[in-house]
């Protein structure tokens, strides 16, 4: 998949779920669940409850993400 087939959106963590995963927040008041990117998890970018995220989805499936970034504080 190309870069421009993913929809970026940006959100706050609410929940850190087993697995890797968390529930966001999104702007638009709509409750995702978001796992992190390849890269994060490589370089060990800790994702804490109430951090805002930038997310990709895929234009196929709107309930799973992809966190991309963590904005700083």
């Amino acid at each position: 998949m190309a870069n421009n087939e993913f929809i970026e959106k940006e959100g706050t963590v609410i929940e850190a779920l087993p697995g890797g995963k968390f529930k966001i927040l999104l702007e638009d008041d709509v409750e995702v669940v978001g796992y992190l990117s390849g890269k994060m998890r490589r370089f060990r970018i800790w994702i804490l409850i109430g951090d805002k995220v930038k997310v990709e989805f895929s234009k196929y499936d709107n309930s799973n993400c992809r966190i991309t970034y963590r904005y700083k504080k």
